[in-house]
């Protein structure tokens, strides 16, 4: 059962209580990430993330580890362009530690200088990783280059140049401004009480006050860009965007059934077609990317230079006989029930149901039941289908990056 409560000073507390769960998965979910950083700032949501593990007041960097540990817990975070999220998944009795332990990360990290200095190498060699990795790389290229100057292009990790400038005053400000109760929901899910649960969360977070400030940037304008970079691999990898839609829009559950025709799994039309029909690619897939007023739909594909023109040809036909004919009755109902399926398969795991309601919570979306939301994608029509796909990759609404031998692809003169 799904519970909601706001304690006076704006935090919010939900949670899903589910009594034949052996485990409690919870988190603090901060609305901040990359996408409320200024340039210079780059990085830093990132950064915070490392440092809170580092240390508190009354626990070091390895005390938090082994109170963890000596529960059989699991303590992990991660950054994205629009949240923050810390989690812990314990045994139900050890839910106490497991507030415990994050309350104190959150409101008495010491962020001491040595920790700083020490954690910037640490995130400076994780920048220097995912350069190395072109299948990570290529998709923030990609964003950066459709959503020019806008903090949605930019990459969660930073820059060299971001994070080695970033001294600990700025860490320590940026955090006051954004870690408010009123920017902060404590989401929980498993076997627990809502109200034992509302009790621990004040015991640590009722005295705690401020508000963080309102946060208003432009809607990102999608630009029609080629960009071609040239990098000594062996593979040529192509990302393929255009406008998708926001968290809120009424077609968000029509895009994801048509992504998944497209190329949402091992059936999809481009996965069939350019894998499995003529062995061109081991990866080919599209992926939807939705965040608070826009979205973003991307095939991504890693090919040989030599077949890389084909692929792009063979993926434009695609779209173009979608656009043309719409989708097939018996790929929607297909789509629609893979797509159920993997809904019902998340509910078995705490983790993921306490990461959807706390998602839904800070992006300040409406909760909807399991049920609701497979009625939702069962609504989705062959009409939604035709309609969606007739502005998709237009001549003026296609991004292409790659990244890559480029002039052995014959592709520069794309740019």
């Amino acid at each position: 059962m799904y519970r909601k409560t706001t304690l006076a000073n704006g935090l919010r507390i939900v949670s899903e209580s589910i009594p034949y769960m052996s485990s409690i998965s919870l988190g603090i979910f901060v609305g901040t990430g990359s996408r409320h950083e200024t340039p210079a700032e780059q990085g830093v949501s990132h950064f915070i993330e490392h440092l809170m593990f580092k240390g508190t007041h009354k626990r070091s960097a390895k005390d938090i580890a082994e109170t963890v540990d000596d529960v059989g817990g699991q303590l992990n975070a991660a950054t994205d362009r629009e949240n923050t999220c810390y989690y812990i998944k314990v045994l139900p009795e050890h839910l106490p530690l497991g507030m415990d332990i994050l309350s104190d990360m959150l409101l008495n990290s010491k962020f001491a200088d040595a920790d700083v200095e020490k954690e910037r190498q640490v995130v400076l060699e994780e920048i220097s990783l995912y350069e190395d990795s072109p299948d990570e790389l290529i998709h923030d290229l990609h964003m950066n280059s459709l959503w020019p100057g806008h903090a949605l292009g930019r990459n969660i990790l930073g820059t060299r140049q971001t994070i080695a400038a970033m001294d600990r005053q700025a860490i320590l400000d940026y955090r006051t401004r954004h870690y408010m109760p009123d920017n902060l929901v404590i989401a929980a899910a498993g076997n627990l009480d809502h109200n034992q649960l509302v009790e621990l969360c004040q015991t640590y977070w009722d005295g705690v006050q401020g508000r963080s400030p309102v946060f208003l940037d432009p809607t990102p304008t999608f630009v029609a860009a080629r960009l071609m970079q040239e990098k000594d691999i062996e593979q040529l990898h192509i990302c393929l965007g255009t406008p998708g839609v926001a968290h809120d829009s009424p077609e968000y559950y029509a895009s994801h059934v048509l992504n998944t025709i497209l190329g949402g799994g091992v059936s999809s039309r481009l996965f069939q077609s350019i894998r499995e029909d003529r062995g061109l690619a081991y990866s080919v897939c599209s992926y939807p990317s939705s965040f608070r007023d826009t979205g973003l739909l991307t095939i991504y594909t890693g090919v040989s230079p030599e077949n890389s023109r084909e692929v792009i040809e063979i993926t434009n036909s695609i779209i173009a006989d979608i656009r043309l004919n719409g989708v097939r009755p018996e790929e929607m109902k297909r789509a629609k029930e893979q797509l159920k399926a993997g809904l019902m398969f998340s509910m078995e795991s705490s983790a993921s149901r306490m990461s959807r309601v706390g998602r839904a919570e800070i992006s300040s979306r409406e909760y909807l039941s399991p049920e609701k939301l497979a009625a939702k994608v069962e609504a989705v029509t062959l009409e939604q289908m035709f309609a969606m796909a007739q502005p998709l990759y237009r001549p003026e609404s296609t991004c292409l990056t790659a990244l890559g031998p480029v002039e052995a692809a014959g592709l520069a003169a794309l740019a």
